[in-house]
């Protein structure tokens, strides 16, 4: 009996640290989904001109995802895999709960690749996004 309460403990403790794991990601979106939410019509402009698309995609994106942030995540996820915004909301219902990391790679995303810390490093809907900004993008270790 004790093994068994010893398992729960730890099965539920390293769900709660992946659970962690999968939000600090993207922590970008937290304040994203504030921002639109805030802001619904200025969000869906922001969509149409970010993505060029009109408002009839922009609904069906919206009436198949949970938060703004997840339509501006299909929407770019679509754009740097080059697959059709209806597949990606596939992938994306399918995939539920698992992050956004396991359906980027679904997508053919790698991990490493700069496509994926491009997003893992912020969006470029909105002005503000201050992370990796004012950063050199070489590490100063460049031959002389």
């Amino acid at each position: 009996m004790k093994l068994l309460k010893m398992l729960f403990v730890v099965s539920m403790a390293l769900l709660l640290v992946s659970s962690a794991a999968v939000a600090d990601d993207f922590d970008w979106i937290r304040d994203f989904n504030i921002k639109a939410e805030a802001d619904s019509s200025g969000f869906r402009a922001r969509l149409a001109a970010r993505f060029k698309i009109g408002d009839t995609q922009i609904k069906t994106v919206l009436n198949n995802v949970k938060k703004p942030a997840d339509a501006y995540m299909v929407l770019r996820l679509g754009e740097m895999s080059k697959q059709p915004t209806e597949y990606v909301i596939g992938k994306y219902k399918s995939g539920k709960g698992k992050g956004w990391g396991v359906l980027a790679k679904s997508l053919g995303i790698k991990p490493g690749s700069k496509e994926f810390h491009a997003l893992k490093r912020g969006q470029d809907l909105y002005d503000d996004n201050d992370r990796g900004k004012g950063k050199a993008k070489s590490k100063g270790k460049g031959r002389k």
